[in-house]
């Protein structure tokens, strides 16, 4: 292992440091105004829904599934999988407890062996798990930029805006 590179040895400690990640995810979720759910910037484009949906059901069908050593069940992300706010979010939350249990069961010795991802490539369980995150930092951002075009505050990320900590700056 490089220096540069972040390695999981543990279910347990992977779950904790998910935990945080989830959270913050969560809460810029939870701040899409339901009206603007089905909003996109233009047409063909993921909307706020579609990245929710896809974000939960990549999590379960996608990732909890290669890890466990079978293909991608991967539904897409349409509003035939949840519709409606309130439907939506569940349908994240019950996605996101589902894959946890999942993981929960593996044994650590599960890390170090390889799973085969969609596209067909074999690489270490961990890793897969570390693009599970770097896939889900990826598309909050995209929710982060979609409800700031629509003028929608947002939870900062780390407690602070960057404006409070430029104000908090020597």
């Amino acid at each position: 292992m490089s220096r540069s590179q972040v390695e999981i040895y543990t279910i347990d400690s992977f779950l904790k440091y998910w935990s945080s990640i989830r959270g913050r995810t969560s809460r810029v979720i939870r701040a899409i105004p339901p009206e603007h759910l089905e909003w996109t910037y233009r047409e063909g484009k993921f909307t706020l829904g579609d990245l929710v949906r896809h974000l939960a059901a990549l999590e379960r069908w996608m990732f909890a599934e290669n890890v466990q050593g079978r293909p991608s069940l991967y539904p897409g992300h349409g509003p035939e999988l949840a519709s409606g706010h309130d439907e939506v979010l569940a349908y994240f939350d019950r996605m996101h407890e589902e894959t946890v249990a999942i993981l929960r069961s593996l044994p650590d010795e599960r890390l170090r062996e390889t799973c085969e991802t969609p596209g067909g490539a074999r690489l270490a369980v961990w890793k897969w798990l570390r693009a599970m995150i770097e896939h889900e930092v990826h598309h909050r951002g995209q929710i982060y930029l979609y409800l700031g075009l629509l003028d929608v505050a947002t939870p900062p990320l780390y407690g602070l805006t960057s404006e409070e900590v430029l104000a908090r700056s020597e």
